[in-house]
């Protein structure tokens, strides 16, 4: 793990932080020394999750969340608002809030295309736009998206999800050409199939629509990878913590595939 505090004195957002994925890229900002709120829907989840990460770190740790509906904007600019409140501008937002849901593209209707988008996508958008104001009144930030390596390459069966993480992926790029002189970097980690519940219920979905086990429904989740297995979270938030070091300052516009060499 990245190690120095290095983060010190810096305010991060993470969504999605209750738990996967988010709760592992809270752990490793706060071990930088970073101020960090959660963001999340479930209040329950998210008070666990900051128990569970103060009880590692004790009373050195600053950590907070509030709760917000990313595909709305309302909501989120009154949580960003709270935010603000406590710990005060948001120098670093990881956007990793995000749903996956399969279906052939024949049965994807019309519902399940727009939820895709809006939880994907959309709540990006929201997210950014929320934190922007304060990055460019501080001359400093860094935006993180944690997209999937479905932004970078295609799979089947899940048509929606795969549109709207490669729209992220354009986003990140365009955004980090906008802002590319205004000490504001805009990257992209893209993770292969990882230790969560989304990979969870992927499991759950194979299991129940072929005879195949637990187990080998997800060895063949595994077998994307060239190392046969699935990524860790941390190592998901070893890359994000990397990218909002200050000392990285000159990658701006990437998306880093976090796969064990799926995708090259």
């Amino acid at each position: 793990m990245i190690s120095d505090k290095l983060l010190t004195g810096k305010h991060a957002l993470v969504t999605g932080g209750s738990r996967g994925i988010g709760a592992a890229i809270a752990r490793t900002l706060l071990s930088q020394g970073a101020c960090v709120t959660l963001l999340g829907r479930n209040k329950e989840s998210l008070c666990g999750t900051v128990q569970a990460l103060k009880g590692l770190g004790g009373s050195g740790y600053e950590l907070n969340y509030v709760v917000a509906d990313i595909t709305s904007s309302a909501s989120v600019m009154a949580a960003f608002a709270q935010a603000v409140d406590v710990f005060g501008c948001i120098h670093i937002l990881v956007n990793n809030a995000g749903q996956a849901h399969s279906a052939p593209f024949a049965k994807t209707d019309e519902v399940l295309w727009q939820q895709m988008l809006s939880v994907n996508l959309t709540g990006t958008f929201h997210c950014t736009q929320a934190a922007l104001p304060s990055m460019l009144e501080a001359g400093w930030g860094r935006i993180v998206n944690v997209v999937s390596t479905a932004g970078l390459v295609g799979y089947s069966y899940v048509a929606a999800y795969c549109a709207a993480k490669h729209g992220v992926i354009g986003l990140t790029r365009a955004l980090a050409l906008e802002l590319a002189t205004k000490g504001i970097t805009v990257n992209a980690v893209c993770p292969g199939y990882t230790e969560t519940d989304i990979v969870k219920d992927a499991v759950a979905n194979i299991v129940a629509k072929t005879q195949l086990s637990e187990d080998q429904a997800k060895a063949e989740l595994a077998a994307h990878n060239p190392q046969k297995r699935l990524v860790e979270p941390d190592e998901v938030a070893n890359a994000v913590a990397w990218l909002c070091l200050p000392g990285s300052a000159a990658m701006n516009g990437q998306a880093l595939a976090v796969a064990g060499g799926e995708v090259m």
